[in-house]
């Protein structure tokens, strides 16, 4: 098996278990009424995230590996880009809200229906998508600006900002500034948000009595860190380092975005869903017809 034949086995076990885990998630919390709450709606919209991205990236990238000539016009590829970073933006921050929602969850119980409502879970889905937006404006404008005099073959997979500059003529450092700056503020951020309501997670589990409790909360913990580690980490080399002159090989770029934008939505679904009691018990009774104590799970 030649790696061009591993690579696009690879992305396509990837989409499938991308679509399979985040539709039937998708398909769980709508069927079932009493699933919609202000945690569900996070998982659901991460699930929705996940679907679009995947879709937006993984089958174009099937067609241009398997055809290995395909051109892409200018336009499809801006579209293309602006998905992929407004979503990647929203899904950061979207991240983040689910942190805090989990903080006030687990460390002030009584007080969590009364703070995060379906009103305040709604609200917070439609900041953050402003937000993305708002911060994509930019990158639209100064790909607008770039010119192309030797080439507009991007060495990559995908349409990527990052790339479209290293082989645009336009050289001006205010390009990765921006991608450098708006990383540092979202990633950094955003990872920092998770960090902080995981540690004061971590010191509300300690105060547990439980054995089971405290193992159940660290479990969650880690898992959770794992998956947000994947999305943020990998951004922030890729797209930091850059911005200050630090050189990337092409391999080693490629090989952190596509971490950072294909693998945490394969393992969203299994991170956040199917560790739920209340989504394992509705897709066990979806798939047998039975009803079942989600304790017993």
């Amino acid at each position: 098996m030649d790696m061009m034949t591993f690579t696009i086995g690879t992305l396509v076990l990837i989409y499938l278990g991308t679509l399979f885990g985040n539709l039937l998630v998708i398909v769980v919390i709508i069927i079932n009424p009493h699933l919609r709450n202000p945690m569900f709606f996070y998982i659901f919209y991460l699930a929705v995230i996940d679907v679009v991205n995947s879709s937006n990236l993984i089958p174009p990238m099937l067609t241009v590996l398997l055809s290995r000539s395909t051109t892409v016009p200018y336009g499809p590829c801006l579209l293309q880009l602006s998905v992929v970073h407004h979503l990647g933006i929203t899904e950061g921050l979207l991240l983040s809200v689910m942190a805090c929602d989990r903080y006030v969850a687990v460390v002030y119980p009584l007080r969590y229906p009364s703070l995060v409502t379906n009103k305040t879970a709604g609200l917070s889905i439609l900041l953050v998508n402003v937000l993305a937006a708002a911060t994509l404006i930019p990158y639209m404008y100064f790909s607008a600006e770039l010119s192309f005099c030797r080439t507009n073959v991007l060495p990559y997979c995908f349409c990527d900002f990052v790339t479209m500059v290293q082989i645009s003529c336009t050289k001006d450092p205010k390009y990765l500034t921006l991608l450098s700056s708006t990383t540092m503020i979202t990633s950094v951020g955003g990872l920092g948000i998770c960090l902080l309501s995981y540690v004061r997670i971590v010191v509300a589990a300690l105060k547990i009595s439980s054995v089971d409790g405290k193992r159940k909360a660290f479990s969650t913990m880690f898992t959770h860190l794992l998956v947000v580690s994947l999305f943020y980490v990998p951004r922030m080399i890729s797209y930091i380092l850059p911005g200050f002159g630090v050189q990337i090989s092409a391999e080693a770029y490629n090989v952190l975005v596509i971490i950072a934008i294909l693998v945490p939505p394969m393992l969203n679904p299994i991170i956040y869903s199917f560790r739920n009691k209340e989504i394992k018990s509705s897709i066990y009774r979806m798939w047998t017809g039975k009803r079942v104590n989600p304790d017993s799970h």
